[in-house]
């Protein structure tokens, strides 16, 4: 069975930093690209970083590019998300997302439950 486990939201001030972990099971994290979505109340989902599985390519939003580094522990079949620099505006619900193929920009086939990052000015 195919799962995905977010972990690290938190309260913290902005200029604050949050590493997200996302734990998969079911799966290698190392065959498919996995991403990283967000979203804030009122407002629609946004795909925040991903990460390929065949080269380890990363891409990320403009708005957190410079900030937010994706990455992998294959040892560990999990992947992180690190946020430096929070702002307010990224206060949201961040989602674990793994892609049905090994490229980043392709469809998802599974999300994980989501963990709360809430930035305080």
């Amino acid at each position: 069975e195919v799962q995905l486990v977010e972990s690290g939201g938190d309260l913290v001030q902005a200029g604050g930093s949050l590493r997200l972990s996302c734990a998969a099971s079911g799966f290698t994290v190392e065959a498919y690209a996995i991403g990283w979505f967000r979203q804030a109340p009122g407002k629609e989902r946004e795909g925040v970083s991903c990460i390929s599985s065949d080269d380890g390519s990363t891409y990320y939003a403009d708005s957190v590019k410079g900030r937010f580094t994706i990455s992998r522990n294959n040892a560990k079949n999990t992947v992180y998300l690190q946020m430096n620099s929070l702002k307010p505006e990224d206060t949201a619900v961040y989602y674990c997302v793994k892609a049905s193929s090994y490229y980043c920009g392709g469809s998802e086939d599974y999300w994980g439950q989501g963990t709360q990052v809430t930035v305080s000015s």
